[in-house]
């Protein structure tokens, strides 16, 4: 394995028992239980386009404890500086990236560090980066802990990259990306190839 295609979420972009599948292995809360159970799935590829109810999923994210949440350009800049503070904190390799709406894509060289932690160590940056521009998008709502709850999902997705070639249309996957979300092409500075041996 050269590299992860990593895929994190915003909080409600992709809930525990959508019926495309999802990450999760149960339904923490009562009131998205009653949408139905956990869709755990092991499949790797993208379910986004797969038919399913529309209407119930919007109402499943009716039920939500906070909105979804849903970044502006000027979010989307300030997570942007927070991956920019994870990678000079840890050494990071990033060979493309894209912040959408609700969702952000990185490729990611492997590192010593395991690919959750990775996850975990860029949500985190990017979170004190939102915070402290004062623009978290879920200002004004009290977390479980006292502070402000987290505007991201708590797992990640990750595909396991192992030759070039893959490593090839997972960077032309997410530099495309943004033009699905109707975003122009997106250039941040932690973005470099050559890392990776381009």
């Amino acid at each position: 394995m050269i590299a992860f295609h990593l895929i994190i979420s915003a909080y409600g972009f992709w809930l525990p028992n959508d019926q495309r599948g999802s990450w999760s292995n149960f339904v923490a809360a009562w009131e998205l239980l009653k949408f139905g159970p956990a869709t755990k799935t092991d499949e790797r590829r993208s379910h986004a386009h797969d038919p399913h109810d529309a209407g119930l999923r919007r109402a499943a994210k009716l039920a939500l404890k906070y909105p979804p949440v849903h970044f502006d350009e000027t979010q989307r800049q300030a997570i942007g500086r927070g991956f920019n503070q994870a990678v000079d904190d840890a050494g990071y390799s990033i060979a493309a990236c894209c912040i959408g709406f609700d969702h952000a894509h990185l490729v990611i060289a492997q590192h010593s560090r395991d690919i959750n932690v990775i996850a975990g160590h860029l949500k985190a940056s990017a979170t004190r980066a939102l915070t402290a521009a004062d623009i978290h998008p879920l200002n004004g709502f009290v977390g479980k802990r006292g502070g402000l709850p987290t505007p991201w999902s708590e797992r990640c997705w990750k595909v396991f990259i192992y030759d070039v070639a893959q490593l090839r249309a997972a960077i032309a996957y997410v530099e495309r990306h943004p033009r699905k979300e109707g975003l122009p092409d997106q250039h941040w500075p932690f973005v470099n190839t050559r890392t990776l041996g381009f």
